[in-house]
């Protein structure tokens, strides 16, 4: 390799403004411990080619069939590729064949898959939904269909980039070369190949050049990167390409009729973390409280019951939470997590499981943090 071709990093897509996109695993040249951890997060995790590694559900006979009201579904193995076939029950009886190309969720809740056609990407019908092991039925999906377009307004919270051929981005016809999949650095650190030519060029350097400086954010502007994915309507109306927003960015003047969406409404568990954690006398009464406060995005957290206590203990003492009159005695080994932000069903998120005739609830933490029965 040449000096010059180490110097100039591979660019692999061009942000809307200008700014190009790189490699995620150049970063992993200086920071290798950050980028080794990030690399098993759930933001990381949260898109992926559809391969055996990454598709959870089963293709195994007998656990790979999905059958709803007007169609019927049967996942399978062909030649190392993964496919869904769909015949109608009704009406036209054509066996229809899709190939699974692309996983959207990281597996701990469940997994929804996409397929390409041509440059056209679709959301196939079929999910998979851990609690039961099984596959089941798209979230807000119509049973009778097999697949529905997707935008960058369902891609921009699971890929770091996508290419849109609309500068809206309400088509659902991409550069297929130009999607970068995961949560990966620059999702959050914005584009940065001037960051890594001025450190390969200036190896000596201590001041992090042509990067995103959260030290110098406001708070609003903190909470901002994550509510773009975490806020509800707030995160999906986006004005323009649902890509332009970047952090150190003001939410609000990307987000339509923003003042709508701040209305007293009834907060859903699913997708609104940062309208539920605003309504918390713990974020409401520490006025420097953001979502990093509690959450690293480098590391992969979650179900660290301990981690998440100590974050809690930081602020609240024991012994003056037990002098407030309660029936509760307070220990600093409880898991203050399950009683204070308990897993709750959501009213949004719903799947049909074949057998059983009533929805089944995602449970999801809940971020309103309080006091429940």
């Amino acid at each position: 390799m040449k000096i010059s071709d180490y110097l100039e990093p591979e660019i692999v897509a061009t942000h809307y403004n200008g700014a190009n996109f790189v490699g995620s695993e150049t970063c992993m040249e200086c920071h290798p411990d950050i980028y080794k951890s990030h690399l098993e997060t759930a933001h990381y995790k949260t898109s992926a080619i559809a391969d055996n590694e990454h598709v959870k559900g089963s293709f195994n006979e007998g656990y790979n069939e999905l059958n709803l009201t007007g169609v019927r579904f049967k996942m399978t193995e062909l030649n190392n590729h993964l496919y869904q076939y769909a015949k109608a029950k009704f009406g036209d009886t054509l066996e229809v064949r899709s190939k699974l190309d692309l996983v959207i969720g990281s597996g701990v809740k469940g997994q929804s898959y996409l397929t390409w056609n041509g440059n056209e990407l679709y959301q196939l019908q079929p999910s998979y939904f851990q609690p039961t092991g099984s596959w089941v039925n798209s979230p807000s999906f119509p049973e009778y269909a097999v697949r529905r377009e997707v935008d960058d307004t369902c891609l921009k919270c699971h890929v770091t980039f996508a290419k849109n051929t609309n500068p809206k981005g309400n088509s659902n016809t991409y550069d297929r070369e130009k999607l970068l999949l995961g949560i990966d650095c620059q999702r959050c650190h914005g584009p940065l190949e001037k960051h890594v030519v001025y450190h390969r060029n200036t190896p000596n350097s201590k001041s992090a050049a042509y990067v995103d400086d959260y030290s110098t954010y406001s708070r609003q502007q903190r909470l901002d990167v994550c509510a773009v994915c975490h806020s509800g309507l707030q995160a999906q109306q986006i004005k323009g390409n649902p890509f332009s927003f970047l952090s150190g960015d003001t939410l609000s003047l990307y987000s339509k009729n923003f003042r709508s969406y701040n209305l007293p409404l009834e907060l859903d568990v699913h997708g609104n973390q940062m309208g539920l954690l605003s309504k918390s006398a713990c974020f409401v009464n520490t006025p420097k409280m953001d979502c990093m406060t509690c959450h690293d995005p480098h590391e992969a957290e979650r179900g660290n019951a301990d981690h998440f206590n100590n974050k809690c203990l930081t602020c609240h003492n024991v012994n003056s939470i037990n002098t407030d009159n309660l029936d509760v005695n307070h220990t600093v080994d409880q898991n203050c997590i399950s009683c204070h932000m308990p897993l709750s069903p959501s009213k949004v998120m719903k799947l049909s499981v074949e057998g059983q005739e009533d929805e089944i609830p995602v449970y999801i933490r809940s971020h309103l943090i309080g006091i429940y029965d």
